[in-house]
């Protein structure tokens, strides 16, 4: 029988919210999502109003450079702890969760939600790891995060890693079993997220079986086939959520220099982390561009620059016309500002992807231009509209083919941040289900 902890996985005790809790206004969508649309969380607000809802458990990004942050950060940390106290959330018995989302775009996602180790996870360049982040992540940007971890009582999931499982062999086998688990979960989602669906998975063989399943993406064989003989067993990589993994994993380092006791370090909860798994062949994983949106920002200074700094021919086309998706082989991307769009073809071969050769280039631009300022964006309407505005130029990007990622990232390490998104804004995880992440 396989040991799940060799996996790096572990089976959760989840809370999920009380049979009274108003699951539609319950569960909203991850908090790193309309990071440059208050509007959004302003509406999400006004619908939520008094009603428990895991809007008073996350602190939505879009306002991390308030200035009462801190004291959001407070009044969060003390909802987690009237949630509990009151029993708003509840236990189920330890199992893994069997969830299927609908959205706009795809009739059916499947995934299934899970601990994992992490000590099994690493974010570090070059890493090894079972668990693998798919994008570089920037330092800078975990400290503010991590405070907010630190003084919580839970965590709630946004987190998906995929499975490089073509033969659809793990997540699939157990939709197939629905009939013998038992339903929690069944509701609409609100702001047009389409609907959630969660099934619990607690039968001992059921388990086996997907353990068993899992271990076999790990054999030395397919491993070698993606990345090469030398390479390390490589089970999860990071699809979306990566900075909040990342923030997971650098708390978990600071428990563990300040706990003596390695009695307690070894089942500490926050040795662990809640998120959903998705096989990266399922037919409801759609891969797309994250695109770049830049604020008080001259396009023909900017293009000179770029045209300066790394090889590339520009074509603009004045007027309102309208961005068209950019396929992956022509090695370009597209712009518009409200007045002007047009088509950037990259000729810098130091690279296979795009996004490395703007990214780096765009770094440089940032450094050079304090006054502009970078957010990166999901959805071409959504970027479209927010880049018409004076000022601001949108950079649209081409998605990266998925059956790309595992090789890519076995063999150059993490992608430059942002390369992709899984689905559209819309498309993101909601939080649902929580776990405790500190001692009782």
């Amino acid at each position: 029988m396989v040991n799940p902890a060799d996996l790096g996985i572990q089976i959760p005790a989840v809370l999920v919210p009380a049979p009274h809790v108003d699951r539609h206004k319950w569960a909203v969508i991850a908090c790193d999502q309309y990071t440059s649309d208050p509007a959004y969380w302003a509406e999400v607000r006004r619908y939520v109003g008094d009603s428990p809802s895991t809007l008073d458990l996350i602190l939505p990004e879009v306002y991390l450079a308030d200035p009462d942050v801190d004291t959001k950060i407070k009044a969060i940390n003390r909802r987690m702890q009237t949630y509990l106290r009151e029993k708003v959330l509840t236990p189920l018995a330890p199992g893994l969760i069997l969830v299927d989302r609908r959205t706009p775009h795809v009739p059916s996602r499947k995934g299934l939600l899970l601990a994992i180790d992490l000590e099994k996870y690493e974010y570090r360049p070059g890493t090894k790891s079972l668990i693998r982040p798919t994008e570089e992540t920037i330092a800078e940007r975990l400290p503010p995060r991590i405070k907010i971890r630190a003084g919580a009582e839970l965590e709630l999931p946004h987190i998906l890693l995929l499975l490089d499982d073509p033969g659809h062999t793990v997540i699939e086998p157990l939709f197939a079993q629905r009939a013998r688990l038992t339903r929690i979960y069944d509701f609409d989602l609100m702001m047009n997220g389409g609907r959630l669906t969660g099934y619990h998975v607690t039968d001992p063989q059921l388990l086996a079986e997907t353990f068993t399943a899992l271990a076999r993406l790990t054999v030395p064989a397919g491993t070698a086939a993606k990345g090469g003989a030398r390479e390390e067993s490589f089970l999860f990589a990071v699809g979306d959520g990566n900075h909040s993994l990342a923030t997971a994993k650098a708390y978990w380092e600071r428990v563990k220099a300040e706990t003596a006791d390695p009695a307690v370090l070894q089942h500490h909860p926050a040795r662990y982390c809640l998120v959903e798994v998705v096989n990266l062949y399922d037919a409801g994983v759609v891969f797309h561009p994250i695109h770049r949106l830049l604020f008080n920002v001259n396009l023909d200074q900017f293009l000179q620059e770029l045209q300066n700094g790394c090889p590339c021919r520009v074509t603009t086309t004045p007027g309102k016309a309208p961005v068209q998706p950019v396929a992956p082989e022509t090695r370009g991307f597209r712009f518009w500002n409200g007045a002007a769009s047009g088509t950037v073809t990259i000729e810098d071969t130091s690279s296979n992807l795009v996004i490395a050769v703007l990214q780096a280039f765009l770094d440089g631009y940032l450094r050079r231009h304090p006054e502009t300022r970078i957010d990166y964006t999901h959805g071409t309407e959504a970027t479209m509209k927010l880049a018409a505005q004076p000022g601001n130029l949108g950079l649209f990007l081409p998605p990266l083919p998925k059956q790309e990622l595992f090789p890519t990232v076995m063999r150059d390490g993490a992608l430059p941040r942002k390369t992709f998104s899984m689905g559209e804004a819309e498309e993101k995880r909601f939080y649902f289900e929580a776990r405790r992440i500190t001692l009782a």
